[in-house]
């Protein structure tokens, strides 16, 4: 099997945001970077699905800086076979991302494109099914179960609390979600390995970026807690604030 895994640098989760001087980026001083969540849930089911058919090859793709290599080794560490990284110092959007990621793969030999269900920076859980829509393939997104038999996928996702079963004719573009594989920690000996596998690089392209970032701004902070007796004017009290204050009732 021959799967394609879609991967993306991101700040560590728990790094303690601050918003940068122009009001409209983030302050990256001393941040530590990891490979998106979902997306090494990603690579772990390509690793699997690549052992379980007992021949094939996993190949990780990131649109990023210079320093994403480090994913990309991270990632080969674990047990990818090779790695394409397309370089850009550029934040692109969803669109932009997803046209360089076709870029990327335009021309190479696939089965299954797997992506993380979203990134854990923008949360936009766009390019998966933008990059399906530029690839002309069918696409299933947020995907907890999978299995591959006969040029098919049979895949599990949950909607409105019940288990959805489709089946998609491969290749395709499925999106990870939270219970499809858990990521395995690179051994010393994938480590090693990793320094001699491929490593692509070359220019990001896919055209322009049509998304203009204005602004961020960090959420309010929560007020105060206030805190009623548990006596029945207590309750009452509660009640009228959830009632005329928060108008939730």
């Amino acid at each position: 099997m021959k799967i394609i895994v879609c991967i993306k640098r991101v700040v560590d989760t728990e790094t303690r945001v601050k918003i940068g001087a122009d009001g409209a980026s983030i302050d990256l001083g001393g941040v530590q970077y990891i490979t998106a969540p979902y997306d090494e849930m990603a690579v772990e089911k390509a690793i699997q699905l690549r052992d379980e058919a007992g021949e094939g090859n996993v190949t990780v793709v990131t649109v990023g800086p210079a320093a994403a290599t480090k994913e990309l080794r991270t990632a080969l560490a674990m047990g990818a076979d090779e790695a394409v990284h397309a370089t850009t110092e550029n934040r692109l959007g969803p669109q932009a991302t997803a046209l360089a990621l076709k870029a990327a793969i335009d021309g190479r030999d696939y089965d299954l494109i797997l992506c993380g269900k979203q990134a854990t920076d923008e949360d936009d859980a766009a390019v998966g099914p933008m990059l399906a829509a530029a690839l002309e393939l069918p696409c299933v997104a947020f995907v907890h179960g999978l299995t591959v038999e006969g040029g098919k996928a049979i895949v599990e996702r949950e909607i409105d609390g019940e288990t959805e079963i489709l089946e998609v004719d491969l290749p395709a573009v499925l999106t990870a979600q939270k219970g499809l594989a858990e990521p395995r920690y690179p051994g010393l000996k994938g480590i090693m390995a990793a320094k001699k596998k491929p490593l692509a690089t070359a220019e990001a392209a896919g055209g322009d970026d049509p998304t203009v970032l204005e602004s961020l701004a960090l959420p309010p902070a929560r007020g105060a807690m206030v805190t009623i007796e548990p006596t029945a004017d207590g309750m009452r009290s509660l009640l009228e604030s959830l009632r005329n204050d928060k108008k939730v009732l």
